[in-house]
């Protein structure tokens, strides 16, 4: 069954602003670009209830959840949204909780933060809380956020380990289960900024059924009805396997370099689609008009 809901994931540092700075309001002037047209404006502006919806910021995964959910906090408040909660779970307990429950069914946002996606997955992952917002994505409008951990976590599968420098040889990249909210595909983060498009071939050559994501800082998808659609400031990259024609992957030994032939490779940005159904982009500013046919007709 198709979800009601839809998903925002996101590359990872996203520029809402350093609001860690006292006077973040006089020096915001630098930021409006970003606020205006931005990440966190495009989740507001999505969400159920506009300016009136109720965000839970998700710290699990950070280490610093004091300094983080603060910080996201602010950024949402400062673009007009009313209701804005930081949720700092900590432990399974907590996540079974009938309080934490309650959070969840009332939220129309849940924006989880960056950090470790397996310290995510591994206090969330089969709780009360996870399965109240896996329902409330399938069966409502409901929208769920996450970047950087939050965004890997996003789907089926998820990597959580693995050395972008040596991602091509074979069995160094780690992966297991994610948060469930999409299937057949993988998501890494920080994508461009920190090399990790061979983390992404390895994924995607293991099982070519799987669409590998490599998102950009300040970069996402937002996803709804098996489109995602480019936001933010930088570049999507991409991987479909299904024509992978050859590989040495099941012949080499563990840390051996693998081979692929015929990986086809897709760059996205801003505003560019991408149909999860036939695997068809679509650019939005293409330099190419439309072609008439022989009879003179578009």
């Amino acid at each position: 069954m198709k979800p009601v809901g839809k998903l925002m994931i996101i590359g990872g540092a996203v520029n809402k602003g350093s609001f860690t700075e006292t006077e973040y309001e006089t020096s915001a002037e630098k930021n409006l670009n970003f606020f205006e047209r931005g990440i966190l404006r495009k989740i507001i502006n999505e969400s159920k209830n506009k300016e009136e919806s109720v965000i839970e910021v998700i710290t699990t995964a950070s280490q610093i959840p004091q300094i983080v959910g603060p910080e996201y906090k602010k950024a949402f408040e400062f673009l007009g949204a009313k209701h804005v909660n930081i949720l700092d779970i900590q432990t399974r307990e907590q996540a079974n909780s009938d309080a934490i429950v309650a959070r969840a069914n009332n939220a129309d946002v849940v924006m989880f933060t960056g950090g470790d996606q397996l310290r995510l997955t591994s206090i969330l992952g089969g709780t009360r809380f996870h399965e109240a917002i896996l329902i409330k994505y399938q069966e409502t409008d409901f929208l769920y956020c996450g970047t950087s951990a939050g965004a890997a976590a996003a789907s089926e599968n998820m990597i959580y380990q693995g050395s972008s420098s040596e991602a091509l040889l074979k069995g160094e990249i780690k992966t297991t289960q994610g948060l469930g909210f999409i299937d057949n595909v993988i998501v890494d983060t920080h994508f461009v900024q920190r090399g990790r498009i061979g983390r992404l071939f390895q994924a995607v050559v293991s099982n070519p059924r799987t669409l590998g994501i490599g998102l950009g800082e300040d970069t996402g998808l937002f996803i709804k009805d098996d489109c995602m659609t480019a936001v933010g400031s930088g570049l999507v990259i991409l991987v479909d396997g299904r024509f992978i024609k050859d590989t040495n992957l099941t012949k080499v030994n563990l840390g051996e370099p693998i081979s692929i032939d015929n990986l086809v490779v897709h760059v996205m940005s801003v505003n560019d689609r991408f149909d999860l159904k036939t695997k068809e982009l679509t650019i939005e500013n293409t330099q190419y008009s439309p072609i008439p046919s022989l009879n003179g007709q578009q």
